[in-house]
């Protein structure tokens, strides 16, 4: 297994490190030429910008350039699956119909979920590799440095929160207290992942991983409750001494 990304990787088993630039389709082929073995791509990569067209054209590129070089260095990739999320849905422009379908309708563009896959399904064509999409919300599990960690977020106000004796309240408002979010947990994304990229039934699909009812008449019957993921990442932070245990 091969992770790319521009930073360094480490920590991880039983994967190569690769530190490209995505965004440089000469830096991207280089990197990835001797790499003749890929069958499978794993598309997580994202880069934030302030406008839609500017996200939708750096986020198609980043697609781009990585399936550019894997394909010219790969002759048997098989499978491409991509993230995506609640932007698919509406999440950054207001409230939106919860639990969502697979088939609800798009919006309007730009959206850079909609061209990265546009972009994939037309030049699939004529292609023997597939495309599956997941969509997960608010994923939770183990990861340092990432700002936007929705587990260590709670995690560090709890225990701060603890710490000055003050009770857990929430810190938002009323309506962001009483408005339905979904939440996914990593680890059954990366079994999603996995089934997605062996499963005929996954084969140019795209599934939410959250209320999965395709996903599960797809064949996708893994699931936790919302109250005992928190529990036992909670419990992983502690063991991993990135929030304080409990006296």
């Amino acid at each position: 297994m091969y992770a790319v990304s521009r930073r360094p990787v480490v920590g991880l088993e039983n994967v190569h490190p690769i530190s490209a630039d995505l965004l440089d389709p000469a830096d991207t082929r280089t990197k990835l030429e001797t790499l003749k073995d890929v069958t499978h791509i794993v598309f997580g990569a994202y880069v934030e910008k302030d406008t839609p067209v500017e996200r939708s054209s750096v986020n198609v590129a980043l697609l781009r350039n990585l399936v550019d070089a894997v394909e010219e260095s790969a002759p048997n990739l098989q499978h491409v699956t991509i993230y995506q999320g609640g932007k698919a849905y509406g999440a950054d422009l207001g409230p939106f119909k919860t639990p969502a379908r697979e088939d609800d309708p798009r919006l309007m563009s730009p959206n850079f979920y909609y061209d990265q896959e546009d972009h994939l399904r037309q030049r699939q064509q004529g292609k023997r590799w597939t495309v599956s999409i997941l969509r997960p919300e608010a994923v939770c599990g183990y990861a340092v440095g990432n700002p936007v960690n929705l587990l260590t977020v709670i995690a560090v106000y709890a225990a701060i929160s603890k710490e000055l004796g003050l009770p857990l309240r929430f810190p938002g408002t009323e309506a962001a207290y009483r408005a339905l979010y979904q939440i996914t947990s990593a680890d059954i994304l990366a079994r999603a992942t996995a089934w997605a990229g062996e499963t005929k039934a996954a084969e140019n699909e795209i599934f939410n991983i959250t209320s999965t009812i395709k996903a599960r008449c797809a064949g996708f019957h893994d699931c936790i409750d919302t109250e005992d993921m928190f529990s036992h990442l909670f419990d992983d932070l502690r063991q991993k001494r990135l929030i304080p245990r409990l006296s």
